[in-house]
């Protein structure tokens, strides 16, 4: 999986290998660690394919002789295929947050402090507040930082109360929320 960790910890192929990374310009640090699988035939995947068309050639240039990628992504495989080898959804970078294998709208949100996928579930948590934590993120982000983000939801909502649009409502629905 070429994902992010973020992308796969909401669905990924079963048996998958991941490498948990923050971003995607991490994974060429971590290619050595994966020295046991040079002479194994394995494949590449990500949403769409391109992440997986670059860590293709990045392990080639590495050594890897039998890595292969996934064209058109998981995207493309689910339309050709089916997701009988899949499990859960599919984090896409766009207003859905995440997709099912018919590409129906998941049940994913993003929290607008740190950006990552959770589930209306983790909204009941308590260190969830709209806009400025979620259970992931609340040890991780300072008083500051929160303040800030309460000040920007108090924005927000004056906007809406006057009827316009706020600027971060347009930055959260814009087609690349990261």
């Amino acid at each position: 999986d070429t994902r992010n960790r973020y992308e796969s910890d909401i669905g990924r192929f079963k048996g998958a290998i991941l490498p948990n990374t923050e971003n995607f310009r991490d994974l060429p640090d971590l290619v050595a660690q994966y020295e046991s699988y040079k002479d194994k035939k394995f494949l590449m995947y990500c949403t769409g394919g391109i992440r997986c068309e670059k860590a293709t050639v990045l392990f080639r240039i590495a050594g890897f002789k039998k890595v292969f990628q996934l064209h058109g992504g998981i995207v493309n495989y689910w339309k050709e295929e089916g997701a009988d080898l899949w499990e859960g959804d599919c984090f896409v970078f766009d207003a859905r947050v995440s997709v099912r294998h018919q590409l129906s709208e998941g049940p994913h949100q993003l929290c607008y402090a740190c950006r990552n996928p959770i589930l209306p579930k983790d909204q009941n948590h308590r260190k969830y507040e709209h806009g400025v934590s979620c259970h992931q993120c609340f040890d991780k982000t300072s008083d500051l930082n929160k303040s800030r983000f309460r000040e920007r939801q108090k924005q927000i909502k004056l906007a809406r109360d006057r009827g316009a649009k706020h600027m971060a409502c347009l930055l959260y629905t814009s087609p690349s929320p990261r």
